[in-house]
């Protein structure tokens, strides 16, 4: 059973290339856990473009970035990040 630091944490985390987004809101939609919302700022197009707003709820997984049609967005689950940050060293 997980601690409570553990369920605070999160599971994953996502990525966004704010420069990219559109504003479609496809990846609010589709996002399981209610993790991500629209930023308050603009990118230089014009759009508001997601963040984090709930982090702990992120699972890292990727619907957000398999739904993106502009690849501006992924999430991955903290077990593979640190992977893939062992594979680097």
């Amino acid at each position: 059973m997980a601690n409570q630091t553990d369920e605070k944490k999160g599971k994953g985390t996502v990525f966004v290339k704010s420069e990219h987004c559109k504003g479609c809101s496809y990846c609010i939609d589709f996002c399981p856990t209610g993790a991500i919302g629209f930023s308050k700022e603009f990118n230089q197009k014009g759009y508001h473009f997601p963040v984090p707003v709930q982090a702990e709820k992120c699972t890292g997984c990727d619907l957000c970035g398999l739904y993106c049609p502009d690849f501006a967005i992924f999430g991955v689950r903290y077990k593979d990040l640190e992977e893939m940050r062992l594979k680097q060293a």
